[in-house]
This record gives structure tokens, C-alpha cells and sequence, in this order.
């Protein structure tokens, strides 16, 4: 406890470790709350959905903030569902007449993508029959449609004809908010209040109608969607777990099995040291990166498999080489000496004496090599072998440049996930050359 406070003091004299330490703990907070605001199970069934999920969001657009940002200000992604309260229904029982009004704001200086009814109807045998007019806040009233209802009816403007009659310039969307009065070059857009006024005719007492009112933005969410509508929020809260989790688990278990395999090497010399060293030897010239591609071609995906494989593929690396010469000084202590002549076992002195003695050497390595082990998972991903289920940072770099995405110049696709990857790797690179400082006397008066 003593050596743990005084080295958290130590820390506190350098800000880049408190800049690095500040980011991993906001990464750790992110990557424990993602599995409680998103259950895996949730998580799977968003990130695998299409459009029965997704139907509310429009393709491929950037996050609503970048709104914040621009003096001319794109469509918000919104939806109005008279089933929640969210527009007026009045049910006129002496008419059979149920009427849905829909009243929004529009201060956007963009127009949206499309407009879109989803009906939810309930009825025996006679279907009810809906009206559908568009107020605009300068007093215009445009007819929409008049058709019969189905359980579930889809009406969607820029496919209506009646309004591609009305509206030749133009799309059907566009025209309903542009001022007939303005240049048809250059057309002014109305903004205010709108309202959509919904008139259910239904020839059944216990008929009842609810519907959906979606309207596709050029922005939506807080990290924008995908070329499936999914939600890109999805993946990068799941991709923070996930990325911390590999790297952590992947540093830790190659740094610790590496420090025990060369202290056993060392301490019993002989074959068996030579052994370690022909196989770290073999170990250091075979090709990393291939290797884990043939795995998850020709094998398995899983990212736990991919995990193991790479621990099985580190721990003999040129940190053996770094160790063994550590514990060749450590195992002529006198410390060591005495452990023996009262018969301490191999076991014991290995791990009780030897390994604690190197572990402020392990510490700076093992946080400094976790972000390697992130971009490893990462550019797996982006290759096409990432796990085929999880979502993570990775999988979405391999989205967007699979449906071309910088020649579409949705720059926020990529830019999301790389920029974490980039904040997380640095915040682990700078905590770990303040603790090779503290923990390596050679650098501490530098």
C-alpha cells in the first residue's frame, strides 16, 4: 500500500500521466456502462438488424452535432407516434371519424431525405379510409393522399404521385417546403409550423388507427449511421469494452507468462533455459501478422481465439531475451541464497522471490504494449477478421471502406473510430513513459 501511494505521487508530478490517466478512466467508465445501457444480447440483435429496427433512420448521414458547427443548419432526424402521445388524436365516435394532427417545427435551412407515414390500423372486415393534407405556416393547404388502410399501410412522399404531379421542378419532399413565390433557381425555404392533419373515416365501431410520422434528416443520432441505417453509437460504445478488454487481457497475459517462462529458464539453467531460448529464438522470426490472418481464414474468428493464438505467439518474444538477463543478476542475490539454505522449493523462490523482484520492470511494459494489442484487434477487423458478432471500432473502419465511404466523403465514419483508437493508444502510451520514469532509475533525473 505504501509502494502504491508513493508511486500515485510520483505520477502526480508528471501531466502527462494525468492527462493519460484521466482518458483511461473515462475509456474504463464508457466501457463499463455500455453493457448495462446495451445488454450483449441487445447489442448483437441492434448491430445485426436491418431495416424492421432501423426504419426510423436515414442511410449513411453524419452526427446531429455538426450542426453546432455550420451556419447553414441540416435536417434533424425525427419522429412524431400518435401511439405515444406525440400527436393530438381526437376520435369522433357520431362521424366514425378518428383525426391525427401533427405539428412539428422546421428551422433548417436543408431539406430532409423523405417523409414517411407507417400506419398501424385495427379493424374486422372494413378497412378505414384516410385523408392525408399538409398546413404549411404560410397558410397553404396541400391534399397528400386518400387511401384505404391495412393493418400495416407504408405512405411514403417522395414516392406519391399525386404530389410528383404537383411538384414537376422538384421532388415531392422539397416541394412541400419551398415558397411558390421564391426563384424556382434559387428556392426559399418556409419555415414555422407545420401540420399534418390526418382524417380516418372508419365504417366499423371499434376501428382504431395509430401512425408513425418519420422524417429521414441529413443528420441523425450522436455518432450519425450507417449504409444499413444502423446507429454507429452501437459500436462505438460496444468497441470501448471490447478494445480495452483485448489489450488489457492480451498485454497482461503475454507480460506475465514471458517474466515466468524466463525466470524458470534462468533458474534452472541447462537444457531448459537453452530450450526457451531456440524456441524464442524460431518464435522471433515467424511472420506475426500472417499467422493470425490464416487463423481467422481458415479457422475461426472468434475473438477469444484470435486472443489466445496471439498471447501463445507473444510470450516468447524479446522479452525473454529482456528478462533472463535481469534474473541472472537477481539469482545471485543473497537473498536467494538464504531462501535455499532453509529449503525454500523451486516454486516458491521462483515466484516469491525472483518475479516480484522484476515486476516495476513489467509495469511500464505491460501498459505501454496495450494499445499495440488494440490496434492489432482493430486492424484485424479492418481486414475482415474481426469477430463476425461482436461490433467494435474495427468493424465499423471496414464498413465504410467496404461502401466507400471517404469517396462519399462521409469522413465521420472513419474519422469516429480512428480518432478513438488514436486517443486510446496515446493515453496508454503516455502512462506508461511516466511509469518507465518512475520505475527505471536511469530516466528518473531526465
Amino acid at each position: 500500500m505504501n509502494n502504491l501511494k508513493r508511486t500515485l505521487r510520483e505520477l502526480a508530478r508528471y501531466p502527462s500521466a494525468i492527462f493519460g490517466l484521466s482518458i483511461i478512466g473515462i475509456l474504463v467508465i464508457v466501457g463499463i456502462l455500455a453493457p448495462i445501457l446495451i445488454p450483449y444480447e441487445r447489442a448483437i440483435e441492434l448491430w445485426r438488424g436491418g431495416e424492421e429496427i432501423w426504419y426510423a433512420n436515414p442511410r449513411n448521414v453524419p452526427p446531429a452535432w455538426i450542426n453546432w458547427f455550420r451556419t447553414k443548419k441540416l435536417v434533424e432526424t425525427f419522429t412524431l407516434d400518435s401511439a405515444k402521445g406525440e400527436a393530438e388524436k381526437l376520435v369522433d365516435s357520431v362521424n366514425n371519424q378518428i383525426v391525427l394532427t401533427y405539428t412539428f417545427e422546421y428551422n433548417y435551412d436543408t431539406f430532409p431525405q423523405e417523409i414517411i407515414f407507417y400506419f398501424r390500423a385495427q379493424y374486422k372486415q372494413q378497412k378505414p379510409f384516410v385523408s392525408i393534407v399538409w398546413y404549411t405556416p404560410d397558410g397553404r393547404q396541400i391534399p397528400i393522399d386518400n387511401l384505404a388502410l391495412s393493418t400495416t399501410t407504408t405512405v411514403r412522399f417522395s414516392q406519391n404521385e399525386r404530389l410528383a404531379r404537383r411538384f414537376i421542378d422538384t421532388s415531392p419532399v422539397k416541394g412541400l417546403f419551398i415558397d411558390p413565390t421564391s426563384d424556382v433557381k434559387n428556392p426559399t425555404i418556409v419555415k414555422g409550423t407545420y401540420k399534418i392533419v390526418l382524417t380516418v373515416t372508419s365504417f366499423e365501431p371499434e376501428t382504431n388507427v395509430d401512425a408513425e410520422l418519420v422524417v429521414h434528416g441529413q443528420v441523425a443520432g450522436w455518432a450519425g449511421t450507417d449504409h444499413r441505417r444502423r446507429d454507429l453509437g452501437v459500436a462505438i460504445l460496444w468497441g470501448t469494452p471490447v478494445a480495452l478488454l483485448f489489450g488489457l487481457m492480451a498485454a497482461l497475459g503475454t507480460s506475465v507468462l514471458t517474466m515466468i517462462i524466463s525466470a524458470v529458464g534462468t533458474w534452472y539453467g541447462g537444457w531448459v533455459d537453452e530450450l526457451i531460448q531456440r524456441i524464442t529464438g524460431v518464435n522471433l522470426v515467424l511472420p506475426f501478422l500472417p499467422i493470425l490472418i490464416m487463423v481467422g481464414t481458415f479457422y475461426s474468428r472468434s475473438i477469444w481465439i484470435i486472443l489466445s493464438v496471439t498471447i501463445a505467439l507473444s510470450i516468447f518474444g524479446s522479452g525473454i531475451v529482456t528478462y533472463r538477463s535481469v534474473f541472472l543478476q537477481v539469482k545471485e542475490s543473497p537473498y536467494i541464497e538464504a531462501a535455499r539454505s532453509y529449503g525454500a522449493s523451486n516454486a516458491r523462490i521462483i515466484l516469491m522471490y525472483m518475479v516480484p523482484r522484476v515486476i516495476p520492470l513489467l509495469i511500464p511494459g505491460l501498459v505501454t504494449s496495450v494499445p499495440g494489442y488494440v490496434f492489432l484487434e482493430a486492424s484485424l477487423a479492418v481486414l475482415g477478421l474481426g469477430d463476425p458478432v461482436l461490433p467494435t471500432w474495427g468493424k465499423i473502419i471496414n464498413d465504410a471502406q467496404t461502401n466507400g465511404a471517404l469517396y462519399e466523403g462521409l469522413y465521420y465514419w472513419v474519422l469516429e473510430p480512428a480518432v478513438l483508437l488514436m486517443i486510446t493508444g496515446l493515453a496508454f502510451a503516455m502512462l506508461g513513459f511516466s511509469l518507465d520514469r518512475i520505475f527505471n532509475p536511469r530516466l528518473r533525473g531526465q
